[in-house]
C-alpha cells in the first residue's frame, strides 16, 4: 500500500475545529489577564494601606500579608530603613512584574496558540 495522505477536513468541520481552538485559547487568555491583574491589585492595595498608616494588622490579616508578599511580591529585595518606602518598593516592584508577566504570557498565546484569522468566522 502506498503512502496516503489524510483527506482533508471539510470547510465547515475546519471552520469548526479553528473555532473551538480560537475560544479555548481566549478562555486562557482572560484567565492568565485576571490572575495576574489580581495578583497587581492585591500588591497595590497593600502598599495603600500601609502608606494610609492603616491599623496594625490583626493574626489573620498579618498571614495574609505575609502569604501575599512571600507568594505575590519581593518581601526583602529592596531594604531600606523606612518600612513605608521597603514597602512600596518590593510591593510595586512585584506588581510591576505580574503586570509585565502578564503582558509577556498574554503575547506568548496570541502568537503561537491562535489560529490565524484567516479562517475564522465571526
Amino acid at each position: 500500500m502506498a503512502n496516503r495522505e489524510p483527506a482533508p477536513l471539510a470547510e465547515p468541520e475546519a471552520q469548526d475545529r479553528r473555532q473551538r481552538r480560537w475560544d479555548r485559547t481566549r478562555t486562557v487568555r482572560v484567565i492568565v489577564n485576571v490572575l495576574c491583574g489580581l495578583f497587581a491589585v492585591v500588591l497595590v492595595a497593600q502598599i495603600v494601606l500601609v502608606m494610609g498608616e492603616a491599623n496594625s494588622p490583626t493574626g489573620s490579616r498579618r498571614s495574609c500579608g505575609f502569604l501575599f508578599r512571600g507568594v505575590l511580591g519581593f518581601d526583602n529585595l529592596f531594604t531600606p530603613a523606612g518600612v513605608k518606602v521597603r514597602v512600596l518598593l518590593n510591593d510595586g516592584f512585584a506588581a510591576l512584574v505580574w503586570l509585565a508577566l502578564d503582558a509577556v504570557v498574554t503575547t506568548l498565546i496570541r502568537r503561537f496558540a491562535l489560529p490565524s484569522p484567516r479562517g475564522l468566522v465571526r
